[in-house]
Order: structure tokens, then sequence, then C-alpha cells
């Protein structure tokens, strides 16, 4: 994904509670010239009120902090809306992924993470697809799957989409982008992030991860 020239730069708020990460992930950052990183905070309590503050479009969320922790603080700023939650996380499965998931991430991100890629995925999630790599996405849904039965079908939430919407979930719940969307069904990107917006908002899911997950439960992935 390239920048949009003109457009203004991604906003992006810093949550670790290690100053040296920290440091590290803003140089990395602002090796790009749409990228702008607009604070940082050394827990989720910080983070939280930042994001109240700053309103940035995306915040890099650890996820073991002391005080309030990274899920805490991922599920208070998704539901309040303030901006989309990347996590940060050291290790691929970490059980603690699960529950930022949960809490309404958009994906998360190794802190091995190459700098081009965590430019990318910033610039990913700020346009507002996930980042989480299909093959780890099917890791992931599995485990989901495995932990609680599957809903009916005809739960009330799945029965107001539209046959489109139903057809939007099923694609979310196979990891396709907005993009991959938009080639898949013939319609613009516009369209695609449109359609998305609603099937969110109608199933009440604060993260596409979070109607992945949904999808998968409900046999529609």
């Amino acid at each position: 994904m390239t920048p949009a020239e003109g457009a203004p730069p991604i906003r992006v708020l810093l949550a670790d509670d290690h100053a040296a990460i920290r440091a590290g992930l803003r140089l990395m950052l602002e090796q790009a010239a749409d990228i702008a990183v607009v604070g940082e905070a050394a827990d989720g309590a910080v983070a939280l009120r930042q994001a109240s503050a700053l309103r940035p479009d995306v915040v890099l969320m650890d996820i073991r902090m002391p005080g309030t922790d990274g899920i805490s603080a991922t599920r208070a700023i998704t539901s309040a809306g303030l901006a989309d939650v990347l996590i940060l996380t050291t290790f691929d499965l970490d059980d603690y992924v699960f529950g930022a998931l949960r809490a309404g991430a958009a994906g998360f991100l190794l802190k091995s993470v190459e700098p081009a890629d965590l430019i990318a995925a910033v610039r990913h999630v700020a346009a507002g697809d996930g980042v989480i790599a299909p093959s780890l996405t099917r890791r992931l849904l599995a485990t989901f799957a495995a932990e609680r039965p599957a809903p009916a079908r005809d739960e009330p939430a799945l029965d107001g989409l539209t046959a489109r919407e139903r057809e939007i979930l099923a694609a979310l719940g196979r990891g396709l982008s907005n993009a991959d969307l938009a080639a898949e069904l013939s319609i613009t990107e516009a369209t695609a992030k449109t359609h998305v917006s609603r099937v969110l908002a109608k199933l009440g899911c604060a993260s596409r991860v979070q109607a992945a997950i949904l999808a998968k439960e409900a046999g529609l992935a």
C-alpha cells in the first residue's frame, strides 16, 4: 500500500513500558513521511488518556505493562472509538493476544518486525484493514473455534445482514483485505470499506478480526 499524495499523516501513539522499545519504534516509523508519532505511553492507563486527548489513527500497544495492561486499554480505546489498535507482542501465539483480539484489536505484530513491515502494517490498519497474515489468521480462528461451540447460524445478529453483507462477512473470515474484497466482488475499494463498516456495526464488532472470528464460528468461512 502506498500513501495517497497530499493526504494528512497517519497519527500514531506508542504504548510500551520500555523506553528503548518506544524509541526504536519511533525511529522506524519516522522513516515514513506519511506517519507521525504524536505521543508515547508507558502503561495502559496513560495510553487511554493519550488516545482520548490526541485522537491518533493507530495505537501500537504492548500487552504486558504494569498497572493497566494492554488488553484492558485496547478494550477501552476501541469501545470508545478513539483509535484502531495494533498489538505488539514477543510471541506470536501468546495467550494474551487472543484476549486482545477479543477486545477489538485490529491485529498484531511481533516486536522483531522489520521497519518496512511495521510501516506497511500501520498504513493498512489506518486504511481499515487488519494485518494478520492469512496463515496465522487460520491458526487464530482455529483456536477460537476450538474454545467454544459455534453459535446457531440463525442468531439474530446474522439474520440482520443482507446477502451481500453475509458475503462480505464470509470474506472477512477468509482474511481478505479491502483491496481483496474489491477485486473479488468487482466493486471499488471505497465500496468494500463501506460494506465492511456496515457489517461491523450490525454485528457490534470492534474490528474486522472480531468479525472474522464470528464468521468462522457461524460456519460462513
